[in-house]
């Protein structure tokens, strides 16, 4: 008879939604009547001797405790959600759906208390416990009994079949579920057929399980477990919305913020004492999903709350943060700013550019173009999205600005002063390369205290194998005192280890001195400087007495030479410097 039942619903359901509804109006003319006839069996009339006992308001919990009860009773109120899920075929959603809910909390909870008042001034308590038809033997009509709670318990059903379609479709459309092509798609006249199946099949084999146990008082607390998750998780959205007290959370019912934490902790609470470790499994669940969900990086139209909860943490800190004496070296990180005329620039540094950022890094690519023409730029936000995918932020920007040193002084300049600021600026060096134009960048730059990088590629071997790295630290006499703030030697150091990591590459440090004693003190001082600065144990040391030009001759090849940069440097020395060696380098 259930799976009769079952499926007679679902073909209802299968109809239309519209059709269903109409169903519902006279399942409500039923109830309605099953109640007027319990009304009427409390006056004494035709022989009935109507509400005789003494109501006991507080009773003792003889079969089940408190809490397996209410789990047990929960499932028979939560049929006011059946609204929300039908806010994509509601008319005015936004008025309908508060009057709606609210009205059946109100209704239902009238309902509820009133009958359980009339049963406890119509039947001793032994015989309430007892007899589960006590309804039927104490109304007036007891057909209508039957046929009122046949009603009550069709309706249900209906309004289950009816949006939890729609609920699956919702989730389907955003790719979260299995099959969600199949799962969103509607059929003409607007019905999401293929979820109707989907959730039917749920619900059927939750009916079997239900038969083959004790019946449906054995899955009632698992229901009941979902629904507390549910309305718990809704108060926690609510909750943090309210926190991060944003402009755009408006909501037309607004509650005040110690609702939804009772809501929140009240779920939480009765769910632990319903089943301990059904709910402890359910909150790991739940994490584990969300992370599943957060990690697939679905493609969503709007925003979620965790935008706004991230956004806030952050300006909290940032605002903590300033308060705090600055100490940019124990938290660097590397920002590179890469000012470019054309995204194939960017594009031909991309792997030089990971390697210097991965993996906690930074790229924020500053596209600058005349008025007009852009068209040079076009892919620079999908490269900006492929260093995303990298595990490396960037950010794409685009300057309309004809000069372009000058866009490059205003954008540094405008950003000296934000949180995260920029503290490489990255530039290419060719043997076309405007010199006068690359000398105006540096100096401009170096006045705004921003690290410079520049990075003149070898036109055949490039960066060759990406393993040997040199870098060379001027000659440090007469004091050799150590000093990693010196920014021409910080800075290689820092771009030296970053690529040593990514490349698994091996670090040489190198120096030209001009005689033997300074050598000893050459080699004690980069020793030492290994040391503070943490580079790995197996980076090597080479110190040449010779002059510098000599050196560079003497030093075997390497698939990249790091130079520090002096404060004022000689752009026509570094370019000349660039085209003698025979490996890529940068400045």
């Amino acid at each position: 008879m259930a799976i009769l039942t079952f499926v007679l619903v679902f073909a209802i359901v299968y109809i239309s939604a519209q059709f269903t509804s109409r169903t519902q109006f006279i399942i409500l003319f039923i109830v309605g009547f099953s109640l007027f006839a319990i009304l009427l069996a409390s006056f004494p009339i035709e022989g009935r001797p109507g509400l005789t006992e003494t109501p006991v308001f507080w009773g003792e919990f003889q079969d089940a405790n408190f809490w397996q009860t209410f789990a047990v009773f929960f499932p028979a109120v939560t049929g006011i959600m059946v609204g929300i899920s039908l806010s994509g075929s509601l008319r005015e959603p936004r008025r309908d759906i508060p009057i709606g809910t609210m009205s059946a909390i109100g209704v239902t909870m009238v309902i509820y208390l009133s009958l359980a008042y009339w049963l406890a001034r119509a039947a001793p308590m032994d015989v309430l416990r007892e007899n589960t038809t006590i309804l039927v033997d104490k109304a007036f009509y007891d057909w209508a009994i039957l046929a009122g709670m046949l009603g009550a318990t069709f309706s249900s059903a209906l309004g289950s079949l009816v949006a939890a379609p729609r609920v699956i479709q919702a989730l389907a459309l955003y790719d979260i579920l299995p099959f969600s092509d199949r799962l969103s798609r509607e059929s003409g006249d607007g019905e999401p057929r293929q979820a109707m199946f989907f959730a039917a099949a749920v619900g059927f084999i939750a009916l079997l399980l239900a038969l083959a146990s004790e019946g449906l008082d054995a899955v009632a607390s698992i229901i009941t477990m979902f629904f507390l998750i549910t309305y718990g998780m809704l108060n926690v959205v609510v909750l943090i919305e309210q926190t991060l007290d944003t402009v755009s959370f408006r909501p037309t019912f607004a509650v005040p913020r110690i609702v939804p934490f009772v809501g929140m902790f009240g779920c939480t609470f009765v769910m632990f004492l319903i089943n301990p470790i059904f709910s402890l499994v359910a909150i790991v669940v739940v994490i584990a999903i969300y992370f599943y969900l957060a990690r697939r990086h679905l493609a969503v139209l709007e925003s979620d709350v965790r935008s706004g909860l991230f956004a806030s943490v952050a300006e909290w800190a940032v605002k903590r943060t300033r308060g705090f004496q600055a100490a940019p070296e124990r938290t660097w990180k590397p920002v590179v700013l890469v000012p470019v005329r054309s995204a194939d620039i960017l594009a031909g540094s991309y792997l030089f550019l990971k390697a210097v950022a991965s993996p906690k890094g930074t790229v924020q690519a500053l596209g600058i173009h005349p008025p007009g023409e852009s068209k040079r730029l076009a892919g620079l936000a999908e490269l900006a999205s492929a260093f995303r995918e990298d595990g490396i932020y960037a950010e794409a920007t685009l300057l309309e600005e004809a000069d372009f040193v000058n866009g490059v002084r205003v954008t540094t300049q405008v950003l000296r002063h934000t949180f995260f600021r920029p503290n490489i600026l990255f530039l290419h060096l060719r043997a076309n390369s405007d010199l006068e134009e690359l000398q105006q960048l540096v100096d401009k730059t170096a006045a705004y205290q921003m690290g410079i990088a520049l990075l003149a590629r070898h036109p055949i071997v490039e960066l060759g194998r990406e393993q040997l790295i040199q870098v060379w630290v001027s000659n440090q006499g007469p004091g050799w005192k150590h000093d990693l703030r010196e920014s021409n030697l910080d800075l290689a150091l820092l771009l030296a280890y970053q690529l040593a990591q990514n490349w698994h590459g091996h670090i040489t440090l190198c120096m030209a001195v001009p005689d033997t004693p300074t050598k000893v003190k050459a080699e004690t001082f980069l020793a030492e400087l290994i040391s503070l600065a943490r580079l790995s144990q197996d980076t090597g040391i080479h110190v040449t007495v010779s002059p510098f030009a000599e050196a560079l001759d003497q030093m075997p090849p390497a698939d990249l030479v790091i130079f520090g940069l002096s404060h004022q440097p000689d752009m026509v020395f570094v370019h000349g410097l660039a085209q003698k060696l025979k490996s890529s380098c940068v400045f």
